[in-house]
């Protein structure tokens, strides 16, 4: 017997190798799970099992051919698209670099502990009380139409004003002063010219480098109006241990 695809949504497994139309049965057989075909179209599924990563990209690609409608609280959103990122901005030479800068190469992760002083421990505080309000700064930027290259020239300049370095910038290659994740980017986002939308989330990633020391923090931000289950998530998310 064929099954549907869309019924494995919420565990029954696939075995389904490819995508067919059926143009006779009527809509409300797709309607199980959550789902719904237009009418006179339904996709069915045969044979092998299917792994979780396939039932996901099958589901998908239904949902954007039309093949599948996704009901009104599973929101459709545009796909995130990459923006054109800009030369990265320079930095004054009296500020103090970090070892890695302009190597392509990772630093190494020492196999130690290391032990701090009093002193390094202040230094410490200091670079990330300024990390935290770069991102408390860089939070109120957050708005439709502000570009994530817009947030990260605000957090280059604050930064370097403070007389620190932004510790992303030329860290592997990287090629920004701050990190921007949009949506279904899960971290490391490279800020460009992309507008930021009604119902974006973003986290924004803080690193400085002061006085041989980084202090880092990260947080995510609602932009404009956001569904339940975003806000949900970044609630969630922000009260749960690191």
């Amino acid at each position: 017997m064929a099954s549907l695809l869309l019924s494995s949504i919420i565990g029954d497994p696939l075995t389904r190798t490819s995508i067919q139309p059926f143009y006779t049965v009527r809509h409300k057989l797709a309607s199980q799970r959550g789902f719904e075909c237009k009418p006179n179209h339904f996709v069915v599924v045969s044979k092998r099992r299917l792994s979780g990563l396939e039932e996901a990209m099958l589901i998908n690609r239904a949902v954007e051919q039309g093949k599948v409608e996704n009901p009104g609280k599973l929101r459709k959103r545009p796909r995130l698209r990459p923006g054109k990122v800009r030369p990265r901005l320079p930095v004054p030479d009296h500020i103090i670099r970090p070892p890695y800068v302009n190597s392509s190469s990772l630093p190494e992760l020492a196999n130690e502990p290391q032990i701090h002083d009093a002193e390094g421990i202040e230094c410490m505080r200091a670079s990330c009380e300024l990390a935290a309000r770069v991102l408390e700064h860089a939070g109120t930027l957050v708005k439709p139409s502000v570009t994530t290259d817009e947030i990260d020239k605000a957090v280059h300049k604050m930064i370097i004003d403070a007389g620190a370095y932004p510790s992303p910038l030329g860290y592997g290659g990287f090629p920004k002063s701050v990190c921007t994740s949009v949506n279904e980017c899960l971290c490391h986002g490279i800020p460009d010219s992309r507008q930021l939308q009604h119902g974006d989330i973003i986290n924004i990633d803080v690193t400085v480098y002061l006085n041989g020391y980084h202090g880092d923090t990260s947080r995510t931000f609602l932009c404009g109006d956001v569904d339940e289950e975003a806000k949900r998530l970044v609630k969630v998310k922000f009260h749960s241990p690191s």
